[in-house]
């Protein structure tokens, strides 16, 4: 497949973004300064953007409780995502969602969301929107390994089948249902042959290589947009950092993330392949590399700084009007 160096260098600022902005975020926490929880999605960079690097604004995504990565893949703006995080007056939810309930309806981010299982049905939904109103829009939910056991993701698999619906299901394989390994919760072991038998096509494909998501996402988004019905991709890639920050993660072998730092880096791998087949410079990846870590030191500075929302803000957003 034929590459064109422009995308590839968005690609690879986007995933440098995910990269830097949950790193700080980590630093940000173990100091003191985030009020919650946050969940990192750090080693898992090229499954949000290869997969919405296909997407416009007008389609939509339903996210999970680890959901920076989503948003920022998706062109949510990240002085905006931090002061939402922060709580604060000017973030994308005004302050009232925070980490885990980020959304932009401008740009077609349905939200993240704390309960497990539950952004499929929401992004059928959204399918079923799209199809209804003759777009040639698509939806797409973000599923975790854990998530793929719920009801909910089977409710929406035959839903989306049965009625043909442009939708992709995103399965974000990254070992662990928050502290428990695939290799115990996960039934059959393989999450693409379940949502086979729905009769959709589905595939697995390396999530630390960025363009084997990127064609396989291409590839289910095509024949969305062309009325074909939904696909299943599952993406393996394991996170590096705990369930939520400060998990303590007794559960893994504490030398695991040092391999994977070393062996499963995907925008080490991204740089290895774009530089040596596509024409990239190094150097203009380290440009990028320097805008982004200025960019995040600047609006986090300016979250920190920014006010409350008031007090009579409570009374607003709490029921909408349809």
């Amino acid at each position: 497949m034929a590459y064109d160096p422009l995308v590839l260098l968005d690609a690879y600022r986007r995933m440098r973004a995910i990269r830097e902005f949950e790193e700080r975020m980590r630093r940000e926490v173990q100091a003191g300064t985030v009020p919650g929880f946050v969940h990192l999605y750090c080693g898992q960079e090229a499954v949000a953007v290869g997969m919405c690097m296909h997407l416009r604004d007008s389609d939509y995504i339903g996210s999970t409780h680890r959901g920076h990565g989503h948003c920022i893949a998706k062109g949510c703006d990240i002085g905006e995502m931090l002061l939402e995080i922060y709580c604060k007056q000017g973030g994308l939810c005004n302050g009232k969602g925070g980490s885990m309930h980020i959304a932009d309806l401008r740009k077609g981010m349905l939200g993240a969301n704390a309960i497990v299982g539950a952004s499929p049905p929401i992004a059928v939904g959204a399918a079923l929107s799209q199809k209804t109103l003759g777009t040639d829009g698509v939806a797409v939910s973000f599923i975790g390994d854990g998530a793929s056991n719920q009801g909910t993701v089977a409710e929406a698999l035959n839903m989306a089948a049965v009625l043909k619906l442009p939708m992709i299901f995103m399965y974000e394989n990254n070992g662990y249902a928050e502290f428990t390994g695939a290799g115990y919760h996960l039934g059959g072991g393989q999450i693409a042959k379940r949502a086979s038998g729905f009769g959709m096509p589905a595939e697995a494909v390396d999530g630390v290589d960025f363009f084997a998501v990127y064609d396989a996402c291409a590839r289910a988004v095509d024949r969305a947009r062309r009325g074909e019905g939904p696909s299943a991709i599952e993406a393996i890639a394991m996170r590096w950092y705990g369930h939520f920050e400060g998990d303590m993660q007794l559960y893994r072998d504490p030398k695991e993330v040092d391999r994977l730092r070393a062996n499963s880096d995907p925008l080490k791998k991204f740089e290895e392949r774009a530089t040596a087949e596509f024409g990239l410079q190094a150097d203009e990846l380290r440009e990028i590399d320097e805008e982004i870590t200025e960019l995040i030191d600047d609006k986090v500075a300016i979250a920190i700084a920014a006010p409350k929302p008031p007090r009579e803000a409570l009374y607003t957003d709490v029921y909408g009007s349809y």
